[in-house]
């Protein structure tokens, strides 16, 4: 795709300085009033759109009251969902279509944004010259299975997605995370849009693709200090959410699948333990090869910003991963996958 300066600057009178923040939002009662509290007081952020994805909890509710409340939040309800759309990129591109800010900003309903966010991201697109800002929030983790795999699934995609690679424009490396998006309204309409991936379920990077193809300067970084987010608050739904995602992260081919396996194999490690069988001596270079392979996970966990303790669940996490990887590709395979009560057609 080649998206020319005429396509992404159209000169439209109707446009506003500032950040329009869309949010969609199936059955989030637990975390929509934090996250729109969290928007509502950046002051770069003129309105706030939440689409009601036909939840069946009290989000409706909770959002009501808000919007007695703030002035800048605008809730819409979500039409039926079109086929060959994934329900999160039909409600962001519904929120999105009538909003006249220079910025919109995409982000999640279970993300809370730290006082300043909204104007740091402004003077990064400013620094940088970028058109589409993305960061990876600080994960909040309160189960030892969410400290087992969520930081060796960020290990993984640091290592798949270095944030350099992704940031240098002649690299074909391209990613985000739509956890916290922010894109120029022009662009985003020049490139389609949520319709123009409509049926991607990794929306985010799908969307940056789309534009570094373009020629269109991204950044993407780490954001501790811009935004926090709790993904998963049980072991189903991150179960569920993963192994939607893990499959087209890691090359969405079987051949890709099977080399990330064996590269998070310690087979050194097994091997000692193997051999220790017939040669006690053997335990000594297992022990040595286990202390090794911590110390490089620690050394790749405070790279990512998680805390040291997180080296305690290599094991499970290793275990995990490999699992829900594994799983990931049998469901492709199937052509489907599930999430939040929705089954979606992927390819094999």
């Amino acid at each position: 795709m080649d998206v020319t300066q005429e396509d992404r600057d159209p000169g439209t009178a109707t446009e506003r300085p500032g950040i329009t923040a869309v949010v969609p939002a199936r059955n989030e009662e637990d975390a929509i009033e934090a996250a729109v509290r969290s928007l509502a007081a950046q002051p770069e952020i003129g309105e706030i759109c939440v689409v009601d994805d036909h939840s069946t909890d009290g989000t409706a509710e909770i959002l009501a009251g808000l919007a007695a409340e703030l002035p800048q939040l605008r809730v819409l309800k979500a039409p039926p969902l079109p086929a060959g759309w994934v329900g999160k990129n039909h409600a962001a591109w519904f929120g999105a279509r009538d909003a006249t800010t220079e910025w919109l900003l995409f982000t999640d309903a279970d993300v809370r944004h730290l006082p300043g966010a909204g104007g740091r991201a402004l003077a990064e697109a400013a620094q940088r010259g970028a058109e589409l800002v993305s960061y990876s929030p600080a994960q909040r983790m309160e189960t030892w299975w969410e400290r087992a795999l969520i930081p060796f699934v960020f290990v993984r995609l640091a290592a798949r997605f270095p944030y350099e690679a992704v940031n240098h424009p002649q690299s074909p490396q391209a990613a985000a995370n739509g956890q916290f998006l922010l894109i120029g309204r022009r662009t985003y309409r020049a490139l389609g849009g949520h319709g123009g991936v409509a049926g991607e379920v990794l929306e985010d990077v799908a969307l940056a693709r789309r534009a570094k193809s373009a020629g269109i300067p991204l950044y993407f970084g780490p954001g501790a200090e811009i935004a926090e987010t709790r993904m998963y608050r049980s072991f189903r739904a991150m179960w569920e959410g993963w192994t939607k995602n893990l499959y087209p992260l890691m090359g969405a081919t079987p051949l890709a699948a099977a080399g990330e396996l064996l590269g998070v194999t310690p087979i050194l490690l097994l091997a000692c333990c193997a051999l220790a069988a017939v040669y006690p001596a053997a335990w000594l270079v297992a022990g040595l090869a286990l202390a090794g392979t911590h110390a490089a996970y620690a050394r790749r966990l405070a790279n990512y910003g998680f805390p040291a303790t997180c080296i305690l669940y290599w094991a499970p996490g290793l275990a995990l991963y490999a699992a829900a990887l594994a799983f990931s590709a049998w469901r492709y395979s199937t052509g489907t996958v599930d999430w939040k009560g929705r089954t979606y057609p992927v390819g094999s």
